[in-house]
């Protein structure tokens, strides 16, 4: 391992800098008296390493698990440690702008709660989003609630559309992913859940999305709200395909979004994702060093720790940028030599002074993964091997391995002496093969289980951590829930119609509906906009026009109705005020075809 400077406390310096306050005693619950959030469950990292963890690990998680409101500088305010992520609050004339509130509603409120109970009542005067990840606005209604005064809510342009794809095309899977990302079902202690880098965990409240406003369209954009200046850098294509650093110019503060934090982010998330680019990453670290040098005295994000200084602002971020180029361009030089992924994750190094620099560590994303990533992005899953291009899947490739080992019993043996010989990567491959070809094998569950908790606590990253430890704690037997709801009506309201028709596309069970034609007209009348649904061969595509243009040919259906008519109908709402056309049968004939998500399917077993 390579030595680490611990001697170097300077994180733990700017983590505590500017303390006001711890957040409040016991855990944050929801609506039916639930934990969803406790902080206090991390106390035990207030103790020495032990050996069931990776010392950075743990110093990361200690500085991570550090919690309550924190002034950044003059008028703006941090709360961290009361989510995944944190909550930024900038004081203006009248009230206070809130940056980026949180995955939860329920934390979220607790957030601004504690803000007010040492700043006084103010209200909010404005929302901005930073980027479209759930954990950036999904406590929006703690902030915004129905009914309340409207406020101007900034964001990136684009924001709604990927904050709402990510999130309901791909929901269910990357949602159940994330349960091993962040370890959210793993009990809390050194044996345990530690955190995942970027925070301790997820919150497991209620999702919500207070549509964006205005639009933030290019760098160098200026808006005023209550008092609060801000000049915004655009930088999609990061961290998030929608996302935005911006300057505070009379504060002379720079909030880098999730851009620069303290450790390696993900190039492409253990929990699934598009994969990012991290040649963009690295010119746009190098453009805000361009735009906002020598104009800040602080630097914040959306996770983790401020840093203060021009000169610790200038090096931290021309750190990240080295970083994300070096990744990406080193992996493009050995990849036209003809390596493939694996390969060159497995002989890949980062420069000595970047290895030794805590806030490049793989605490969050990893050099392994983000390499492959990398490599995924230019030249797809296939490496070009034609041996790999049809390739048996799990099950049918682990009956083969397990025979090609002499049965059962011979693979169990071997494998077991691969893991007292310390080779855990490939006792763990050869365990999974032999559950994949018996999932009912409780000897291979127990032994995979075994090898999963050792090569768990030895992981620097947190997320590998979390996804070895959530596995073997489901080989055992208790199966790690989904809490977080991503389909649920207040995220399907913010879907566009046409968002709404590919939620349902995707849900279309093909083989069922191969024989299935029919052509339905959606004439939202709120929209003055008429969208031509046709199912065809299991495909259901759609298309749209002005109310006045009609589209060629008759519908077998037509729906006249508004736009919450329509989400209350696919809701499975009575179709109340909703004037039918055509054959009324044609929604219960689409909807009959739809598929249901599974929010818990297998990962470990077949």
């Amino acid at each position: 391992m390579t030595e680490l400077p611990f001697e170097d406390t300077r994180d733990f310096d700017n983590a505590d800098r500017g303390f006001v306050a711890g957040a409040p005693a016991g855990p944050v619950t929801g609506a039916d008296g639930a934990p969803v959030w406790d902080a206090a469950a991390y106390g035990f990292l207030a103790e020495e390493c032990p050996p069931t963890a990776h010392p950075g690990l743990w110093r990361q998680s200690r500085l991570c698990a550090r919690h309550g409101l924190y002034e950044v500088a003059d008028g703006i305010f941090q709360v961290r440690g009361m989510d995944l992520s944190n909550m930024t609050l900038i004081e203006g004339d009248t009230g206070v702008v809130v940056v980026d509130p949180l995955i939860s509603v329920e934390t979220a409120a607790a957030a601004l709660a504690l803000y007010r109970e040492h700043r006084g009542p103010r209200p909010v005067t404005a929302m901005v989003y930073t980027h479209s990840h759930g954990d950036h606005f999904g406590g929006s209604r703690a902030i915004v609630p129905h009914g309340s005064a409207p406020v101007p809510v900034l964001a990136p342009t684009g924001f709604l559309a990927h904050a709402v794809s990510e999130n309901v095309y791909a929901g269910a899977a990357m949602t159940r992913r994330a349960v091993y990302m962040y370890g959210s079902a793993l009990p809390k202690g050194p044996a345990g859940q530690i955190g995942c880098g970027l925070g301790t965990t997820t919150s497991t409240g209620t999702i919500s999305l207070v549509p964006p406003t205005l639009d933030i369209t290019r760098t160098g954009q200026e808006e005023t709200v209550d008092g609060v200046r801000m000049v915004f850098q655009l930088t999609p294509g990061t961290e998030a395909p929608a996302e935005m650093n911006f300057l505070l110019p009379d504060r002379r503060a720079l909030c880098m979004a999730e851009n620069a934090t303290h450790t390696l982010h993900n190039i492409l998330t253990l929990r699934g994702a598009e994969v990012r680019d991290p040649r963009i990453w690295a010119h746009y670290l190098d453009e805000t060093t361009v735009l906002f040098g020598g104009q800040a005295d602080v630097a914040f994000a959306s996770h983790h720790w401020p840093t203060w200084g021009a000169a610790e602002i200038h090096d931290f971020l021309t750190g990240q940028r080295d970083l994300y180029a070096y990744l990406h361009d080193q992996t493009l030089r050995l990849l036209n030599q003809g390596l493939t992924g694996p390969e060159i994750a497995e002989q890949f190094a980062l420069p000595p002074a970047l290895e030794r620099t805590w806030a490049a560590r793989g605490y969050y994303g990893s050099v392994s993964h983000n390499v492959k990533a990398v490599y995924q992005r230019y030249l797809g899953w296939f490496d070009g091997n034609p041996a790999h291009l049809w390739e048996h899947p799990p099950t049918a490739l682990a009956t083969r391995y397990v025979d090609l080992a002499g049965g059962r019993d011979a693979a169990l043996v071997k494998a077991l002496g691969y893991a007292e010989d310390g080779d855990l990567r490939f006792a763990a491959t050869l365990l999974n093969h032999l559950v994949f070809a018996d999932p009912d094998d409780a000897d291979a569950k127990a032994a995979l289980a075994a090898v999963y908790d050792r090569l768990g606590h030895g992981a620097e990253n947190g997320t590998w951590r979390n996804f070895y430890l959530t596995a073997a704690m489901e080989l055992r037997g208790t199966h790690a829930e989904v809490a977080v709801d991503t389909a649920n009506p207040e995220m399907t309201a913010a879907l566009t119609v046409d968002q709404l028709i590919d939620s349902l596309a995707i849900r279309i069970d093909g083989p069922r509906a191969w024989d299935t034609r029919l052509t339905m007209d959606w004439h939202l009348t709120d929209e003055d906009r008429i969208w031509r649904l046709t199912l065809s061969n299991g495909a259901l595509t759609h298309r749209s026009a002005p109310a006045g243009e009609p589209h060629p040919g008759p519908a077998d259906t037509t729906l006249t109705l508004t736009r919450p008519q329509l989400i209350g109908l696919l809701a499975g709402g009575s179709p109340s005020g909703v004037t039918v056309g055509g054959d009324p049968g044609n929604l219960p004939r689409l909807v009959g075809l739809l598929d249901d998500p599974d929010p818990g399917f297998a990962v470990v077993t077949p």
